[in-house]
């Protein structure tokens, strides 16, 4: 499989969202949500993404019969069947297993909506295991350096990440708690 780029899978993202769309209209999206600022997503990145998805066959041009005012109609896209495959798989893989620190797993978020709560839910558990995993390999490593014993600025070394990968396990948990809440919700009659 090729790895995509954050902007290809925000594209994949935004096109399965708005179901067909343009490169200008994918620009004022960004700008809208703010995607610049965390996601560091250029206007030239939009458009060099597009080219990619377009050549990896996972989106495809709509044929545009009009014409706005002077010009051509912006070519619009929308996702091919291995396209929204791929969105998926991309999904999946950013809630289950990135890195704490990597807004990837954000983006995966943001794309919540594509996938079924069931899936997420299996992905984001996935996830938390991955956290555990990392914050008991950090804390083995913290003790087997010295643990209390070390100076501060050492011991800080090690406490930083291990209070980020525990902040970002009790997000994943309470997420993964509203999204069997609002599934319950829904089966019963309140």
């Amino acid at each position: 499989m090729h790895p995509i780029s954050n902007v290809e899978f925000m594209l994949l993202q935004m096109i399965a969202e708005c179901r067909q769309t343009s490169g200008y209209e994918i620009k004022k999206l960004v700008d809208r949500r703010g995607y610049r600022e965390w996601a560091n997503i250029g206007t030239t990145s939009i458009y060099g993404g597009l080219k990619k998805l377009s050549d990896k066959g996972w989106i495809a041009p709509e044929e545009s019969d009009g014409k706005s005012g002077k010009g051509p109609m912006p070519t619009r896209f929308s996702l091919t069947e291995a396209g929204m495959a791929k969105l998926k798989k991309e999904i999946l893989d950013s809630l289950s297993s990135t890195r704490e620190r990597d807004n990837r797993f954000d983006l995966g978020l943001a794309a919540l909506p594509f996938i079924g709560k069931d899936e997420a839910v299996a992905a984001l558990r996935q996830r938390l295991d991955f956290l555990r995993g990392a914050s008991n390999r950090a804390k083995q490593k913290y003790e087997s350096q010295g643990g209390v014993r070390l100076p501060l600025n050492v011991r800080a070394l090690f406490l930083h990440p291990i209070s980020l990968i525990e902040s970002e396990a009790a997000f994943v948990a309470s997420l993964i708690h509203e999204l069997l809440e609002e599934t319950e919700g829904h089966g019963q009659n309140r």
